[in-house]
């Protein structure tokens, strides 16, 4: 039964803080609950309360007795609490009213049925839940349902266990679960660990283009110039009983694909999100945190994800004892109150009945569950790998036990389900497929499926189709009544008296049509998109309001803590603005964001960090190889704030750049585009660029932050209006000037400031260099050529030598006047191990002579 929030209050179920929740995206929790006890249901618990206290503590604790492990080498003490003796219930043949008057159960009866249910080869943590509907949902389902699986399962899972492990059972059982639901599509991620079994045996990838790939083959057309990735980082899409199954790819860093699947499941719909872990990874890498944390946040939730943890009880050489705090690896999945099912993997039937129990939790509640597959790792880490160095006695046991096809196979010989004869059939003919698959190697050539169904309309960003400046000007009308939508506030709604200037200053200047600052410009940027049909999502830490208090694109009501975000309220556009405030997390959010770009090529969404160095902690996050229109907000400037908060550390996604060091270099496909804008009206143009291209790629850029209010630093409407576009240079309009200084970023506002108090308005040129990847090669040389090619030239920067672009900028500007043999200087401040001085008159000193260098000798 579906709960409204007003159901849910008055039942007096713990709530957060209810807030922001009429915005756009806005995905309430769904709420189901089991019915209440009846008065005779009550009468009876309390008649019985020795007995309840006994079912629930064997409920509790019977995973502790539970026989999950394989090897049998997990320490357990006795676990007395499951002593119904302890409970003073010590007549066995004394009967309790079971569900029913007329069904009744003696005391060794039930003891009977709990042990079998809640201490067998499956084991339930579910009664940490605060939830009293998942807590009955749990008990009802797992004390009333006891069935084996059918005849045609235990052939299926033969026939899977012939070509790997417990894991392909498991997932077969799920994907086969989502088709009876009438799913459309599962979003599954896992580390390489079984990666390639899963590929060819469930998800249709070629042996063949296998094969090819482990002598040496590409596994895309060598045409596309990309370079590929290793053996255990293979990628594949396929049907699976009318379900689309997509396995993701993932970098070595093991648990950095988690948020990514998370963002691409929510941009679909019908859609599971299916997990695969390591136990050591998941317990040991930060990112499943922040990615459980996303899970049921309103902005983030994609409906539940069924995470298989594969559990080695090993990470590479450490033993579980090492590599983690908790008795269970799945024990992080409690900050969630994510209910959790061990299940000992050398049983593959009670495998598969522990995925069905997981997928019916998942559709019932729209929340994650683990399953925490208790197996083993035969071989070492790897090929060469001698895991008996380190750990002898698990690998004595390991190697005196028939594999898990083996037991499982004189099973069902037993049982008669099928004979000898026909299990060696059907090694033998997957054998036979796997060398005729072998053979055609020679002749086979990899083929690129990419940029269909949603992507269609997509160009290759390096095909001859592709449209890398376009126009991205707005007619000015459409502009004023863009910017006047996106302070209109609804009758009856009260703000908070300070942005009152907030709107009048933006009125204000759409009335005169200059004075556009950034805040406005990003307004009018968005609010054209959405008027184009286009959705745009911004998320991070503070979006609504905006780190530096500067974009209130979300309005909340003073007196009802309402909200409203008028660019969806006033504009009725066919696109739609999702302000996404995150959690306190970078790595997990921006990869949820790369997620849905991945999915939605019609989407623009924006990560925004609160400063630029908290891309820090997201730097894993940082995947660029593939297609993506995800955009990277980063504020970025020295402004005596100490060594935090001070660089977006432009060096280090510069060193991502793939970009040509020379004009005569063929023009490569670049990976990401890295801009330092200076202007309202250069940031309004490139987030149109982002959609208006017709390919997509990353987008990084070092955002303002004092630039943000500067009076100096406004655009005006016809910047923004009809045949304008993106500039990656601006270059001051000074003839024949004796030095020319090329620089990044708002540093220019001071230097022009300097300038004209030193009366050199017409011997130094400033040359702004707005786009540093990829390099703007030839509009430097047009700029150059156009000031005389004559004048000394240096290269300015606020941050340290050894930090910022010069690096990077240095050899390429350097390129562009080898003609006339010039040379750059560096001005700027010296090599640091910190980005910016903590000491506040060091700060001054340093920045007073940054500026006066770019005049010296003058």
């Amino acid at each position: 039964m579906l709960l409204s929030t007003s159901a849910r209050r008055l039942r007096g179920t713990p709530l957060r803080r209810l807030y922001h929740d009429e915005s756009f995206g806005y995905r309430a929790p769904r709420a189901y609950v089991f019915p209440d006890y009846t008065p005779a249901q009550l009468s009876n618990r309390a008649e019985n309360a020795a007995l309840l206290r006994y079912v629930d503590s064997v409920r509790t604790h019977g995973h502790r007795a539970a026989r999950i492990d394989p090897l049998d080498l997990i320490q357990r003490m006795e676990v007395k609490a499951l002593d119904p003796t302890r409970y003073g219930l010590v007549d066995s043949d004394k009967k309790y009213n079971g569900k029913n008057q007329e069904e009744w159960w003696t005391l060794d009866e039930i003891t009977q049925h709990l042990r079998l249910t809640y201490v067998g080869r499956i084991a339930y943590e579910y009664m940490h839940s605060p939830s009293k509907s998942e807590r009955l949902w749990f008990s009802h389902h797992l004390e009333s349902n006891q069935t084996a699986p059918p005849l045609l399962d235990k052939k299926r899972i033969h026939g899977l266990l012939a070509r790997g492990e417990s894991m392909l059972p498991a997932l077969d059982a799920l994907f086969s679960s989502a088709a009876r639901a009438s799913m459309s599509n599962i979003i599954l991620a896992m580390p390489h660990r079984g990666r390639l079994n899963l590929l060819t045996d469930l998800l249709a990838y070629s042996p063949t283009a296998l094969f090819h790939k482990i002598r040496g083959g590409s596994e895309v057309p060598e045409e596309l110039g990309a370079e590929g990735d290793v053996l255990s980082h293979l990628v594949s899409s396929t049907n699976i009983n009318g379900v689309k199954v997509s396995l993701l790819p993932n970098p070595s860093h093991l648990e950095a694909v988690a948020g990514v699947a998370l963002g691409k499941t929510r941009a679909k719909q019908r859609v599971m999100c299916v997990q695969l872990h390591g136990d050591a990874s998941f317990t040991g890498q930060g990112v499943v945190m922040e990615s459980l944390g996303l899970s049921n946040l309103p902005h983030f939730t994609s409906g539940g994800t069924v995470h298989l943890v594969v559990d080695n009880n090993i990470g590479y050489t450490t033993p579980a004892s090492q590599a983690r705090s908790s008795m269970y690896c799945s024990d992080i999945g409690k900050m969630i109150n994510a209910p959790v099912l061990h299940v000992n993997g050398d049983h593959p039937e009670d495998v598969v009945r522990a995925m069905d129990v997981a997928f019916r939790y998942r559709q019932y509640f729209r929340k994650d569950i683990i399953v925490d597959l208790l197996v083993y790792r035969r071989w070492g880490h790897n090929e060469l790998d001698l895991p008996s160095l380190t750990s002898p006695l698990m690998y004595e046991q390991i190697a005196a036990r028939r594999s898990v096809p083996q037991l499982y196979e004189e099973k069902l010989i037993n049982e008669q389900v099928i004979s000898a004869g026909d299990a060696a059939v059907l090694r033998d003919s997957y054998k036979v497929h796997l060398n005729d698959q072998l053979v055609k190697v020679e002749g086979y050539t990899p083929s690129a499926s990419m940029l269909e169904g949603q992507w269609h309309g997509i160009v290759w960003p390096a095909s001859s189709e592709a449209s890398s400046s376009p126009m991205t000007g707005v007619d000015t009308q459409t502009l004023i009544d863009v910017g006047e939508a996106s302070v209109r506030v609804p009758a009856g709604f009260e703000i908070h008296p300070k942005l009152q200037r907030h709107i009048k200053n933006r009125l204000g200047s759409l009335a005169k049509g200059t004075g556009i600052d950034w805040a406005s410009a990003e307004a009018l940027a968005f609010g054209s998109l959405l008027m184009e049909g286009y959705d745009v999502r911004i998320s991070g830490q503070d979006v609504g309001r905006g780190t530096f208090s500067q974009r209130h694109a979300m309005l909340v009501d003073q007196k009802k803590e309402g909200t409203v975000v008028p660019l969806n309220h006033e504009l009725k556009a066919k696109g739609k603005l999702e302000l996404a405030n995150s959690s306190l997390s970078e790595m997990a959010v921006l990869s949820f964001e790369y997620g849905a770009s991945w999915e939605r090529p019609d989407l623009l969404p924006i990560w925004e960090a609160q400063f630029g160095d908290f891309f820090n902690g997201a730097q894993v996050g940082i995947m660029v190889l593939s297609q993506s229109g995800i955009v990277m907000l980063l504020p970025h400037g020295l402004d005596g704030a100490g060594p935090e908060h001070s660089s977006s550390r432009i060096e280090r996604m510069l060193q991502l750049s793939n970009d040509r060091y020379s004009l005569s270099d063929d023009k490569p496909n670049v990976n990401i585009h890295v801009v330092y804008p200076t202007t309202p009206a250069q940031y309004f143009h490139l987030l149109r660029r982002q959609m208006k291209r017709n390919y997509r790629k990353p987008l990084i850029v070092a955002g303002p932050k004092g630039l943000l209010r500067l009076s100096a630093d406004a655009s005006s409407l016809s910047d923004m209006g009809p045949g304008t576009s993106f500039q990656p240079v601006l270059a001051d309009d000074v003839p024949n000037p004796e030095r020319i200084v090329f620089l990044t970023g708002k540093i220019y506002y001071d230097l022009i400031k300097e300038r004209h108090a030193r009366g050199l308005d017409d011997k130094v040129a400033f040359v702004r260099i707005e786009e540093l990847s990829p390099f703007p090669f030839e509009a430097v040389q047009d700029v150059f050529q156009g000031y005389g090619g004559k004048a000394e030239c240096f290269w300015l920067q606020e941050e340290p030598r050894n930090q910022g672009a010069w690096g990077y900028v240095r050899e390429r500007i350097e390129d562009v006047m080898a003609v006339d043999g010039k040379r750059v200087g560096y001005l700027g401040r010296k090599e640091s191990a910190l980005p910016a001085p903590g000491v506040g008159k060091l700060y001054k000193k340093q920045q007073e002579e940054v500026l006066a260098s770019a005049f010296m000798g003058l």
